[in-house]
């Protein structure tokens, strides 16, 4: 049998498991995804069953479980914080201690009676990487290039922050340097996503989605107070304008009197403030990446880059760091974040244990399209949807794109549930919501009466490769739905009338594909190959194409605000019920919503969904 190795990510946010056939990823998957509970720090004991199930493995099977970080520097980084800021956060430290003196301190004990409880066979060895090794080998393992600068940005780890690596042609990252915490980037952009209202650890992507409706007016002030921006993108944060060392929230009275603003309420009324703050803070973001960016490539001399942490899902950033050329091609773990943090623990001790780096001669990573969660078969899902009387209609392969195609035309918005699930936070043509990107309405339908979550949040596009260069100014590949790019000119429509301020900018259409074209021209662009990864996506595009000449799909993911996206066939038949969504296509069956019985619950489901 192949070598397999158990990653491990948990106890802080988006607990994950992955596992690793001879150093190629066979499985990954979000512990949210079972549990239902967006965000799990849990144990990932149901990923873990799953990811050995998917290989017909047990515990027995596997050569080493690796967690992905220090968990004593981690401690001992927590500890000295609290020192610091005593007497302050002594309540926090009080709330929290019994974790970093349990669980959290000892983590193989912690993670060998989670496995042992698993009962799936003898506990194998049990080790720990350091948390932005993890992120690195996440980002070069799998990645197409033979060599790479590779650049992680996050909150923190056990102290770092942001490091920078050497991807070497023998599989080995060189750890070139590194910022530590408290000076962390991720922090500051989410110091301004709990200042702006949002929940930190969550809400990042909706700042990213209000700055373009504001004017980047605070960035002087970010600039002069908040943190000293160096030449090469190095950088030290002003702290006594945060309060996350005490444990407790981001931000205090002093962010207040810096900006002469209140700290926006969870759900209050966006103003013209929170606009322009967001602004503020997605240009300062902008600069540091593009000149951390640049010192990568001078102190490696490579040409290509890869991206992991959390800050690597600002997908704005990456793509000014990618239009600014300065690397040839940039390629971006899509489990950015700590979940991804799992697999590049997993992959790098493959290596290190003699397995060969998973480097593809035709030029293709090695994340499957990112598409490493559960699939259910037509069995499966034919099964399901009789046992509940659920009316439905089957088509073949060619016949189902056309038929959804054709739905998709008339304006009709599709749940698309296809293969195996995404591993990471997008929704890849998986698990997927659709809809026709040239459709006026389709923007502000989806947000309110399907999604349930604020009309300012922008939606994707999905747009065959071939023919993405006519409406994006694209300058390489995006399969993982990470880099923005602007409209092209053609596609552009001149706003006419009165000029719009704030969220009414929503109202005026800007390009042909209305739908996922931003209030700044920008999109968030998912390109689809035929390269064999996804073949069901692929053919309802290129028969959307077909049939209306746009090879252009809105792509959101399968959920509601304030859930995971969708896993299982009930999941996406819950999720189409209790929304707008008018047809659902569960593998090669097509439901329609004028045909289903009716849908009642004792309680109100949003009522059980925290806000995001």
């Amino acid at each position: 049998m192949s070598e397999l190795i158990l990653g491990v990510s948990a106890y802080y946010h988006d607990s994950a498991a992955a596992l690793v056939s001879d150093g190629l990823p066979v499985a990954a998957a979000q512990e949210e995804r079972f549990t239902r509970r967006r965000h799990d720090p849990a144990f990932p004991a149901k990923a873990i069953q799953y990811c050995l199930d998917e290989a017909g493995a047990k515990l027995d099977d596997v050569a080493a479980v690796v967690y992905y970080e220090n968990p004593k520097l981690k401690v001992g980084r927590v500890r000295a914080t609290y020192l610091a800021a005593a007497p302050f956060g002594s309540s926090s430290f009080a709330a929290s201690v019994g974790g970093w003196l349990g669980d959290k301190r000892s983590v193989g004990a912690t993670l060998r009676r989670e496995l042992k409880a698993l009962d799936l066979g003898a506990i194998p060895p049990v080790q720990c990487r350091q948390h932005h090794e993890s992120h690195a080998a996440s980002a070069f393992l799998p990645s197409p290039y033979e060599s790479a600068a590779v650049l992680c940005i996050d909150g923190v780890g056990e102290w770092a922050t942001t490091t920078m690596w050497h991807g070497r042609a023998d599989g080995s990252l060189k750890p070139l340097t590194e910022i530590r915490f408290p000076h962390s980037l991720g922090l500051l952009y989410s110091a301004f996503t709990y200042f702006c209202g949002f929940k930190v650890d969550s809400g990042e992507y909706k700042l990213m989605g209000l700055a373009p409706y504001g004017t980047p007016r605070f960035a002087d002030v970010i600039r002069r107070e908040l943190i000293d921006i160096k030449a090469d993108g190095s950088f030290r944060l002003n702290m006594k304008y945060f309060e996350y060392l005490k444990g407790e929230v981001m931000t205090g009275p002093a962010m207040e009197r810096l900006f002469g603003i209140r700290r926006r309420l969870p759900e209050a009324q966006l103003t013209e403030e929170q606009f322009d703050l967001a602004a503020s803070i997605q240009q300062v973001t902008e600069e540091v990446v593009l000149k951390l960016g640049r010192t990568a490539r001078r102190l490696t001399g490579e040409s290509r880059l890869c991206l992991a942490g959390g800050v690597a899902l600002n997908c704005v950033a990456n793509g000014k760091l990618a239009e600014a050329g300065v690397f040839d091609e940039i390629w971006i773990q899509p489990a950015a974040g700590d979940a991804g943090g799992a697999l590049g623990a997993a992959m790098l001790t493959a290596i290190e244990r003699g397995a060969s780096r998973p480097l593809d001669p035709a030029g293709r990573d090695a994340m499957s399209g990112s598409l490493l969660g559960p699939s259910y078969s037509d069995e499966r899902i034919a099964s399901f949807l009789t046992s509940r009387h659920i009316p439905f209609q089957r088509y073949e392969d060619g016949e189902l794109a056309t038929r959804t195609a054709e739905l998709l035309a008339q304006d009709k918005v599709i749940g698309w549930f296809q293969g195996r699930m995404e591993f990471g936070p997008r929704a890849l043509g998986a698990r997927s919501i659709l809809g026709d990107a040239r459709s006026p309405e389709m923007q502000s339908t989806m947000n309110l009466k399907i999604k349930f979550r604020e009309s300012f949040r922008p939606f994707a596009p999905a747009v065959l490769a071939e023919r993405a260069g006519e409406y994006f100014g694209l300058t390489q590949p995006s399969p993982y739905m990470l880099l923005v790019t602007g409209i092209q000119p053609q596609q552009r429509i001149a706003e006419t009338g009165a000029v719009a301020n704030g969220l009414d900018r929503l109202k005026q259409h800007r390009s042909t594909v209305p739908a996922v074209t931003h209030v700044d021209y920008s999109a968030r662009v998912q390109t689809v190959e035929d390269d064999g990864v996804n073949p069901p996506f692929f053919r309802l595009l290129s028969e959307f194409d077909r049939i209306t000449g746009s090879p252009v799909l809105v792509n959101t993911s399968f959920n509601v605000r304030g859930e995971p996206i969708v896993n299982t066939p009930e999941e996406a038949y819950t999720c189409f019920m209790r929304t707008n969504i008018d047809y659902l296509v569960l593998g090669n069956h097509v439901l329609a919503k004028q045909d289903q019985p009716a849908w009642s619950e004792e309680v109100d489901w949003r009522e059980s969904l925290p806000l995001d």
